[in-house]
C-alpha cells in the first residue's frame, strides 16, 4: 500500500510538472480586453488590503459575481506583481498544475475505493493492481493537465475563479473519500456516519466552503458526494441509508443554497441574466442537451475550440441537431441506469458530468454564449477518468499476453506519447490565441465573422486603448450593424469620437445608447464629460447627477462632477464631490489629484501636499502630480524636495517640469 501511495505521489508530481512546463508559454501573454479590465486593470479595490476591500469582496457584487476568495487572490497578485501580467499568469499556471497533481491522486484514490468496495471490472486480469492504478491515474491526470479545452480557464486571468475553485473542490472530494472510506473500513452499517466531530468531515466542509467562495459553480458538490456515497463508497443501499447520508449533507446543502441566492442577486445586480422572453425555456433545454454532447465531443476531438460560442438565433425545436441531442442524452442516461444493476461506474461518471455542468448549461442563461470551454474544467474529470480506466484495462489485457508482451507495451506507450504530444501542441497553440486582445478577438471573428458583435466591440476597445481610433470606430460600427440594439457599442463609439475631438457626434452616440438603455449610467457619465468640455456645465452636472442616482457608489461620476464645479469656481462643492469619490473608492488616484489641485486654488497648500503624496503612493507614474507637488515645494522654499519631483515630471513627458527644473538651475 505504501509503495503504491509513494509511486502515486511521484507520478502526480511528474504530471503536474509536465503541465507546468507546457503552460509556461502563457507567461508571455498580456491581459485581454474581456473582464481583465474589470477584475484587475481598473479594479481599484484589489490595490490594498483594508476594511474597504474586505467589505467590497465579501459584501459587494462586483463584476456580476460573488466570489470573495477570488478577489483576495487577485489582490495578493497585485500586491506582489502590480499590473505585470507575468505574475498573474504564473499564479494561474501554478494552480492548474496543483489541480493536475490532485486529479492524479483522486483517480488513484477512486480506483482504490472501487477495488475495496468489492465491485471489480469484468476482466479480473486488471484487478486494479499496482501498475493499472498508475496507468489509469497518469492518463487521467495528463488528459486533465494538457487538454486544450482547459486553456481558457488557465490562460485567461479573469478565470482565476475556475482554477481556484477546482483546487478546493478536489481537496474536498479527497477528504470526503477518506471520511467515507474510514467509516466503511470499520464495518459500520451502510449509511452510518460519525460527524460533525470527524476531522475529515470538517475538512471536507471547510474546503467546500472555500470552493464556493471562489466560484459558485461548486454548489453541485453535495450531489457529487451523494454519488460517491452510492458508488464507490457503497454507503447507500436503501431509502433509510440514503436518508441518513442526506442528513449528513445538510450543512453542505445550506452552503450551496446561500451561494446560489447570492449569485442570483449578484447577476441580477449586474444585469447579466437573460430573461425568458429573449430565450424561451424550451430552447434552453435543447441547447443544454446539445452542449452536453458537444463538450464530450470536444474532449475526444479538441479541434475548432473558440473563446466564444454564440447562442443560436431563431432556434427551431424541430431541428434534427437539437432534437437528436435530447434523444441521445435521454438514451445515455437510460443506458447508464440499466447498466447500473451490474456496473455502477457508468451512472456515477455520467451523473457527475451532468450534475457539475448543470449550473452552466444555460437553463439560467447568463450572457450571450451557448457554451464555453471554461465550463468544462471540473466536469471533464469524469470522462477523462473513463478514458484512464480504459487505458488501465488495456494495460491489464496486455499484461496477460505472454508472447509479444513487450512489443504491445511499447506500441501502447508510443500511441500514448503521440496523443499527449498532440494535446500539448494543441494547448500550446490555443494559449497563443490569448496572447492579447487583438489576437483573441481576431481569432473569434475569423471563426464567426457575422455572429459575434461582442468580438467587434471588444476588439474595438482594444484598438481604442492602443490609440488606433480609426480602427476602433470601424469595429464599433460593425458591431452596431450586426446588432442595432447594442448600447455598449454606441457608448464605446461615442468615447472614440470624444477622444477624436468630435464632441457633437459623440453626444449623438451617447444619446442613442441612453435611448436603448435609460439606466445606462456609463453613458450619462460619458455624455457629461463631453458637455463639460463644451462648456455646458449645467447639462454636465445634470448628467453626472443622473449617473449617481442610478448608481450611488459611482465614484467616477462624483469625481467628474467635482471637476465641473471646479471649472465653475464652486470650490466648496468641488471639494465635497471629490471627497465623496474618495470615500467610495479610497484608491482612486484621480480624485485625490483633483482635490489636491482644488486645495491649491483655495490656498490650502498643506492639504494639497497630502493629496499629491497619496496620488503618487497609488500611482508612481502620475507625472502631473509630481509637477504640482514640485511647484508647491518650490513655493515653500524646499528646492531640495522640488528638484526630484520636477525631474520625475520631466522624465514622464511633462515639458513644464523640464522648464521649472531649468529655472531652479539658473
Amino acid at each position: 500500500m505504501k509503495r503504491t501511495q509513494n509511486a502515486t505521489y511521484y507520478l502526480a508530481a511528474a504530471v503536474g510538472l509536465i503541465t507546468f512546463v507546457v503552460y509556461l508559454h502563457a507567461l508571455q501573454n498580456a491581459f485581454v480586453d474581456w473582464d481583465d479590465s474589470t477584475y484587475i486593470l481598473d479594479n481599484l479595490d484589489i490595490r490594498s488590503f483594508d476594511l474597504a476591500f474586505l467589505k467590497s469582496a465579501f459584501f459587494g457584487f462586483s463584476a456580476g459575481n460573488w466570489h470573495p476568495l477570488t478577489w483576495l487572490s487577485h489582490a495578493v497578485d497585485y500586491a506582489i506583481w502590480g499590473l505585470n501580467p507575468f505574475g498573474h499568469h504564473l499564479t494561474s499556471i501554478i494552480l492548474h498544475s496543483i489541480n493536475t497533481f490532485l486529479v492524479v491522486l483522486l483517480a488513484a484514490r477512486l480506483l482504490e475505493s472501487w477495488d475495496s468496495s468489492g465491485v471489480k471490472p469484468k476482466s479480473t486480469s486488471m484487478g486494479y493492481a499496482f501498475q493499472a492504478i498508475l496507468v489509469t491515474a497518469g492518463v487521467t491526470g495528463l488528459l486533465f493537465g494538457l487538454h486544450p479545452l482547459h486553456v481558457e480557464s488557465v490562460a485567461w486571468v479573469s478565470e482565476r475563479k475556475d482554477v481556484l475553485c477546482a483546487l478546493f473542490f478536489l481537496l474536498s472530494i479527497l477528504r470526503y473519500l477518506d471520511y467515507g472510506g474510514s467509516i466503511m473500513s470499520k464495518a459500520s452499517p451502510k449509511g452510518s456516519f460519525s460527524w460533525p466531530g470527524n476531522i475529515q468531515y470538517l475538512l471536507t466542509l471547510g474546503f467546500f466552503i472555500l470552493a464556493v467562495l471562489s466560484k459558485p459553480m461548486a454548489i453541485t458538490l453535495p450531489v457529487v458526494l451523494l454519488l460517491l456515497d452510492w458508488y464507490p463508497l457503497q454507503r447507500i443501499a436503501s431509502f433509510k441509508t440514503f436518508r441518513t447520508v442526506c442528513v449528513e449533507k445538510l450543512p453542505f446543502f445550506a452552503v450551496s443554497m446561500i451561494s446560489a441566492v447570492l449569485t442570483v442577486l449578484a447577476q441580477r445586480a449586474g444585469k447579466a441574466i437573460v430573461p425568458t422572453e429573449f430565450i424561451p425555456l424550451s430552447a434552453r433545454f435543447f441547447v443544454a442537451a446539445h452542449s452536453l454532447l458537444v463538450y464530450l465531443w470536444k474532449m475526444v476531438m479538441p479541434l475548432y475550440l473558440s473563446p466564444f460560442y454564440p447562442h443560436p438565433k431563431n432556434l427551431s425545436l424541430l431541428s434534427l441537431k437539437y432534437s437528436a441531442a435530447i434523444v441521445l442524452v435521454i438514451g445515455i442516461t437510460v443506458a447508464c441506469i440499466v447498466r447500473a444493476k451490474k456496473q455502477q461506474l457508468w451512472l456515477t461518471v455520467w451523473g457527475y458530468y451532468v450534475v457539475t455542468l448543470l449550473p452552466v448549461l444555460g437553463l439560467v442563461q447568463v450572457g450571450g454564449q451557448a457554451m464555453a470551454d471554461r465550463y468544462a474544467y471540473l466536469p471533464s474529470i469524469g470522462p477523462f477518468l473513463v478514458i484512464g480506466i480504459l487505458a488501465g484495462w488495456a494495460w491489464g489485457k496486455v499484461t496477460m499476453i505472454k508472447k509479444w508482451r513487450f512489443i504491445f507495451r511499447l506500441l501502447g506507450a508510443a500511441v500514448a506519447l503521440c496523443v499527449f504530444f498532440a494535446l500539448a501542441y494543441l494547448t500550446f497553440t490555443q494559449i497563443g490565441i490569448w496572447k492579447n486582445s487583438i489576437d483573441l478577438w481576431s481569432y473569434v471573428l475569423k471563426e464567426e465573422p457575422e455572429r459575434v458583435p461582442l468580438a467587434y466591440n471588444q476588439r474595438g476597445m482594444a484598438f481604442y486603448d492602443m490609440g488606433q481610433l480609426d480602427a476602433a470606430n470601424k469595429d464599433f460600427e460593425k458591431a452596431i450593424a450586426l446588432n442595432p440594439s447594442y448600447f455598449d457599442a454606441y457608448n464605446n463609439f461615442g468615447m472614440t469620437l470624444y477622444k477624436m475631438g468630435k464632441l457633437d457626434d459623440a453626444i449623438g452616440e451617447f444619446d442613442r445608447a441612453i435611448a436603448l438603455n435609460p439606466s445606462y449610467r456609463e453613458a450619462y457619465n460619458n455624455r457629461g464629460m463631453v458637455f463639460r468640455d463644451k462648456g455646458q456645465l449645467d447639462r454636465a452636472i445634470e448628467d453626472f447627477k443622473m449617473a449617481i442616482d442610478l448608481y450611488p457608489s459611482y465614484y467616477k461620476a462624483y469625481n467628474n462632477m467635482g471637476t465641473v464645479y471646479g471649472k465653475a469656481g464652486l470650490y466648496d462643492q468641488a471639494l465635497e464631490s471629490f471627497t465623496k469619490s474618495i470615500a467610495i473608492s479610497p484608491n482612486f488616484a484621480d480624485a485625490y489629484y483633483n482635490r489636491g489641485l482644488t486645495y491649491v486654488f483655495t490656498g490650502q497648500s498643506g492639504s494639497a501636499l497630502e493629496d499629491f503624496n497619496k496620488v503618487l503612493k497609488l500611482n508612481k507614474t502620475f507625472g502631473i502630480a509630481y509637477l504640482n507637488r514640485g511647484r508647491l515645494y518650490l513655493k515653500a522654499g524646499r528646492k531640495d524636495l522640488a528638484v526630484p519631483d520636477l525631474q520625475e515630471a520631466c522624465e514622464l513627458g511633462y515639458k513644464a517640469g523640464c522648464d521649472a527644473l531649468e529655472g531652479t538651475r539658473e
